[in-house]
Parts: structure tokens; C-alpha cells; sequence
């Protein structure tokens, strides 16, 4: 405790080696904020305008936007102040704060994805069942049990990570407090906390991971045996954009997460931490909405009512 007392802030000096590069990285990382909190809202607003979207799967698209807002705003801001100002301080509670809320709703995320697969096995393998299995109780409890499980992770992430002791340097090697970065700044042996970030993290990322593939496995094996070539090129397009939206986030957490040595390589994990903090939040609803006719015709009912065309 005692340690912990005279650490009040910590210096974030991820990118402060590239000191030209800086006010480029702020404005890059502020334009796609505002891109990310844009496209969401319009895909929140889309969804609750057209009664024809209120079904299971815009329901989990609606509360994925208004995650990636969350998500992207508990980083990205402070990112682009600090690389502008060049106020790298950031208080041992905000840290903590930024941790918590970091580890929530990117595990929640997780979880939404393994939801959204379920649903569309549901919708392309059970057809008839359907609207009995995906009812409205359950699509809710899926939702808050996705947040609950989130919290649950981010607690205890936290509380092992600020358990450590900080009496060396402040500086973490990161734009935010990331877990393994915080970790990386300690003066503790760090064993038992890799241990039970690669424990956790490890087994929402696999079992979540998992949930995905065996629900996409017969998904494609239910597409394939469909008997006309329009049924499933129907079926596939509502399955696309989010396997390709799986295939980003899984491919980057995992790499972060889910391996031994994650807090090794911090210039790298500086890295790969932009595409799944800022760059997959923005992308999500362009994702969604290009490959999805239901949401480009909604969009376009929308405009020809508001008179634009």
C-alpha cells in the first residue's frame, strides 16, 4: 500500500518516438471518432425508425452501435488529446477507470458477436422455430448477460492489475491503460496476473471463438445444401459482414489477449491495439450497411422522406 500511495499519475508514451508523426496521429485519431460516432448513430436511428428492422438481429446491431460508441469513447479522446497537447499525464484513478471500462466493453463486444452468431444459425439452421426461439426475453437476457459477464471480467482485471506495486518509472508504453502495458510498468513479479490475464481473457476469447465457428460451421453447411442458387446467395449475405466483422475483432484480441508473452512487445501491441480500439468501431456499421440490403434500403427510405432526394 505504501507503494501504491506515492504513485498518483502515470505517463502514457506510446508513439512518443515518433514526435513528427503526432498531430497527424491526433487528427487521424479524431476524424475517425467522429466517423465511428456518426455511422453508429445513424445505424441506432435507422434501426428505430423502420418498424421492418425490429427484429432479434437489428436488435443485437442496435446494442453493438451503442457499445462501439462507448467503447471507442472510453479511448480514443483522450488518445487524441494527449498526442495534440502532449499531456501524457493521466491520474492513478483515471487509469483505473479507463481500465475498467476498456475490459467491459471490449469483453461485452465478445460476447455480442458470439450472440449475433447464434442468432443467424437460429434464423438459417431452425427457420420455423425461429421466432419462438429468438423471442424478445431472450434476445434481452442475452444482452445483459453479455454486460454482466463483461463486468465480471474487468473486475477482476482491474483489481490484479492495481494490486501490483508501481515505485519505478510511471511510464507506460502505451496511448492508454491497457492491461498488459499498466502490468508492463509494474515493479511486481507480474507472474500470477499474466497467468490469470491469459487464463481469462484466454477462455472468453476460445469460448466465445468457438461459439462463432461451430454456429457459422452449420451455417455453411445448411447454405450449401440449400436447393437454389438465389437462397443462398440470400442466406450468405446476411452472414458476410458479420463474419468479417468476427474475423477483425477475434483476429486482433487474440493476438493482444490469448497468447503467451502479450505484455512483451508493447511498440507492437501500440499497434494492433488502433485497429480493435478505434479502426473496427468505425468500420463496424460501414460493415454492416454495405452488405446489407434490408439497412441500404431503409437508409434510402429514410433520405427520400427527409426530401434529400
Amino acid at each position: 500500500m505504501e507503494n501504491h500511495t506515492k504513485v498518483t499519475e502515470f505517463i502514457l508514451v506510446g508513439f512518443k518516438s515518433h514526435p513528427g508523426s503526432q498531430l497527424l496521429l491526433s487528427v487521424l485519431f479524431s476524424t475517425m471518432y467522429i466517423v465511428t460516432v456518426v455511422g453508429n448513430t445513424c445505424m441506432i436511428l435507422i434501426i428505430r425508425m423502420d418498424s421492418k428492422l425490429h427484429t432479434p438481429m437489428y436488435f443485437f446491431l442496435e446494442n453493438l452501435s451503442i457499445l462501439d460508441i462507448c467503447y471507442s469513447s472510453v479511448i480514443t479522446p483522450k488518445a487524441a488529446l494527449t498526442l495534440s497537447l502532449g499531456r501524457r499525464t493521466i491520474s492513478y484513478n483515471g487509469c483505473a477507470s479507463q481500465m475498467f471500462f476498456f475490459s467491459l466493453f471490449g469483453t461485452t463486444e465478445a460476447f455480442f458477436l458470439a450472440v449475433m452468431a447464434y442468432d443467424r444459425f437460429t434464423a438459417i439452421c431452425n427457420p420455423l422455430l425461429y421466432k419462438i426461439v429468438m423471442n424478445k426475453r431472450l434476445c434481452v437476457f442475452m444482452v445483459v448477460g453479455s454486460y454482466l459477464s463483461g463486468c465480471i471480467n474487468c473486475t477482476i482485471q482491474t483489481g490484479f492489475t492495481f494490486s501490483l506495486s508501481f515505485c519505478g518509472p510511471k511510464e507506460i508504453n502505451h496511448f492508454f491503460c491497457d492491461v498488459p502495458a499498466v502490468m508492463h510498468a509494474s515493479c511486481s513479479d507480474t507472474l500470477v496476473n499474466e497467468t490469470v490475464m491469459l487464463a481469462l481473457c484466454g477462455s472468453i476469447i476460445v469460448s466465445t471463438a468457438l461459439v462463432v465457428f461451430i454456429s457459422y460451421g452449420y451455417i455453411i453447411i445448411t447454405i450449401v445444401q440449400m436447393p437454389s442458387a438465389e437462397s443462398r446467395r440470400k442466406a450468405f449475405s446476411t452472414c458476410s459482414s458479420h463474419m468479417l466483422a468476427v474475423s477483425l475483432f477475434f483476429g486482433t484480441v487474440f493476438f493482444m489477449y490469448a497468447q503467451p508473452g502479450a505484455t512483451s512487445s508493447p511498440d507492437k501491441s501500440n499497434t494492433i491495439s488502433i485497429l480493435y480500439t478505434i479502426v473496427i468501431p468505425m468500420l463496424n456499421p460501414f460493415i454492416y450497411t454495405l452488405r446489407n440490403k434490408e439497412v441500404k434500403g431503409s437508409l434510402k427510405k429514410q433520405l427520400k422522406r427527409k426530401r434529400f432526394f
